[in-house]
């Protein structure tokens, strides 16, 4: 083992997926690039953090909604400009080539570029963390979207996508929850 520089341990823990979030708020849609995002049991509860110092969190915390856009790799371009990009002043699915779709159960639209969307309503707010609780209200998924790969963030301006897939379901048995 070799020591690694302790402000650097996150890196460890932060490839979780590359996601999109959608808002509708003052009449107008919005996406950000949000890389903290965690799954918070078996149940469709998320969260996410994100702050003042992005647009969108005034839209979250007003609205009590988003859309959730899970990235494909070859996003990963899309994904660098709408994160880099505020919405303050600028229409991100205009200038980024999105599609807006409308959802069933929140304001906020899905987003037609992403391989999976989940509607979600705010439950909590963890201000003192920034840490938005989502409940997930309805999911889709684009079986035919042509990659797959779900980008990953490494924390250092690197990204990266999935690869081999290991089956092991069988083995798992009984602690997999119902139905997945």
């Amino acid at each position: 083992m070799k020591e690694l520089e302790l402000q650097k341990a996150f890196m460890l823990i932060e490839p979780g997926p590359v996601t999109m979030i959608a808002t509708s708020h003052k009449g107008k849609y919005n996406i950000m690039t949000v890389t903290w995002t965690m799954v918070m049991d078996f149940t469709p509860r998320f969260a996410l953090l994100t702050g003042p110092w992005n647009y969108s969190c005034e839209a979250l915390l007003k609205t009590k909604e988003c859309v959730i856009g899970i990235a494909t790799a070859d996003l990963v371009e899309t994904i660098l400009d709408v994160g880099t990009t505020t919405g303050r002043d600028v229409d991100k699915f205009g200038r980024f080539g999105l599609t807006p779709l409308p959802a069933s159960e929140v304001r906020a639209p899905l987003i037609k570029e992403c391989y999976a969307n989940i509607e979600c309503r705010v439950v909590d707010y963890i201000k003192k963390h920034n840490i938005f609780v989502l409940d997930g209200v309805k999911a889709w998924i684009n079986k035919s979207h042509k990659d797959k790969r779900i980008l990953h963030a490494r924390g250092d301006g690197t990204f990266i996508a999935d690869g081999e897939i290991f089956k092991r379901r069988k083995r798992m048995g009984d602690k997999l929850p119902p139905g997945v």
